[in-house]
């Protein structure tokens, strides 16, 4: 097993990663060191939003840290609140709380077996893997480590092609939607808001900001212009009979053939949320069997089509949203943005709509870009990833889906494969596709920290 292990990144697959170590009985003391990069160790960007608007889009029964204890966050929801059920949609902000309850019962629990554990509010600032071990440079000091993982979640966002510097330093235009939440004020008020992206990121934001203006219109530019769909509002069990519609696909590992298999599957289901939850354990697999001209095909053509059906909403934020459109203060275009600039004190948009090829002009007061996770290594500004990439200690996925690695979580590099150096999360969609949601996080902690206590 391995002695002393550096966890980086302050998050949820972090927080998991530290409470499964640390929930174990090592043969010998643990040294862990935790470098959260600041803020409240466990709840990231994630989970660190305190709006009662923005829920969890999975159900509360189902979002347990642990395998081992599924009941694990709905009994701590239910301490508080009695009448909470299993199938409730609950504040991300709970979560949160959650996950921060978890992380400090851990830590109590690693003082009274004798482990070593620090945590770090700081961020790695670098890393340099070799054959025997990791050495982590924080500010002035230099710690030497066994094995280190990478768990640091989404990049931060970068802009998009097109959106001047002017735009971005005027502060009319947002990238990062979580920043800027984290600050709005009531005043000043804009009349116009404009959002690009029109995902699970891009609802949240227009519930917030609807409220706290409530004078404001928005409208949001996507290449389809369709929200995410919502659950049910009655829990419906994944389907135990896909058998046949996975052995299909691992048969035939190309998109046309499994387009095909998926609309008959429908076709023939009473709900089509059934076919796609029952697929989630086995998409890591299919994911893996796909040729890389494939996904990049999936990316291209049917990737919108798939989050907007697997990630879904919760059935009461789908009714705010119809409502704010009903009462004409959220709009939604077919439409790309192709550039953005400052004219006077408002921004100027030149968008192409869907099946045309005219630019359209589009005047607003502000724009926030909704965009979702971004993972691509090659053009990020995270410090640490940017200098494991130039120092070709990284390989990036060249489909922009985070780090070459082994299915076991293991960094790439060149060829050859890193023995010390791991990463889970949003790092692996390049390996496992689905990777950033907490069922996914709660699997890939448990085996990482059986893999770490077995050296």
């Amino acid at each position: 097993m391995y002695r002393r292990v550096a966890i980086i990144g302050g998050g949820a697959a972090a927080a998991t990663l530290l409470s499964e170590l640390l929930d174990r009985q090592p043969a010998q003391p643990l040294h862990l060191d935790w470098f959260t990069g600041g803020g409240a160790p466990g709840r990231g960007v994630a989970y660190g939003t305190r709006s009662e608007r923005h829920l969890l889009n999975v159900r509360a029964a189902s979002m347990s840290m642990f395998a081992s204890q599924p009941r694990g966050f709905l009994d701590f929801a239910q301490r508080g609140d009695r009448s909470i059920a299993g199938t409730d949609f609950l504040p991300r902000r709970l979560y949160g709380d959650y996950l921060e309850a978890e992380v400090e019962r851990a830590l109590e629990r690693a003082r009274s077996l004798g482990h070593d554990v620090h945590v770090v509010p700081f961020k790695v600032d670098g890393l340099v893997p070799e054959n025997d071990g990791v050495t982590i440079l924080h500010g002035e000091e230099t710690t030497r480590v066994d094995a280190a993982v990478l768990a640091l979640g989404a990049l931060p966002p970068q802009p998009l092609s097109g959106v001047s510097e002017s735009a971005i330093a005027s502060g009319r235009y947002v990238v990062d939607p979580w920043s800027f939440l984290a600050k709005a004020k009531p005043d000043p008020t804009p009349r116009k808001v404009v959002l690009v992206g029109l995902g699970l990121t891009a609802v949240d934001v227009v519930l917030e900001l609807a409220s706290l203006w409530p004078n404001a219109s928005f409208t949001a530019i996507s290449r389809h212009g369709l929200l995410p769909e919502a659950h049910l509002a009655s829990a419906t069990a994944p389907s135990d009979d896909s058998a046949d519609l996975i052995e299909a696909m691992q048969a035939a590992p190309d998109l046309r053939s499994w387009l095909r298999l998926l609309r008959d599957a429908i076709a023939h289901s009473e709900d089509w949320r059934v076919v796609i939850d029952s697929m989630r354990p086995h998409t890591p697999a299919l994911w893996q069997a796909l040729p890389r001209e494939e996904r990049s095909r999936f990316l291209r053509h049917a990737r919108w089509a798939w989050e907007r059906a697997r990630h879904r909403m919760a059935p009461q934020v789908m009714k705010q949203m119809q409502e704010l459109e009903r009462a004409g203060r959220f709009h939604r275009e077919r439409a790309r943005l192709h550039a953005a600039d400052v004219e006077g004190d408002h921004l100027h948009l030149s968008i192409t709509p869907t099946g045309s090829s005219t630019p359209q002009a589009l005047d607003t007061d502000l724009v926030i870009q909704t965009i979702g996770l971004n993972t691509d290594v090659r053009r990020t500004g995270h410090s640490l990833v940017r200098q494991l990439a130039t120092n070709g200690h990284i390989t990036p996925d060249p489909l922009g889906l985070g780090c070459n690695a082994t299915p076991e979580g293991r960094l790439q590099h060149d060829g050859s494969t890193w023995p010390h150096l791991y990463a889970m999360g949003s790092l692996l969609r390049g390996t496992f596709w689905e990777s950033t949601a907490m069922p996914e996080i709660r699997q890939q902690a448990r085996q990482m920290a059986d893999r770490l206590l077995a050296g």
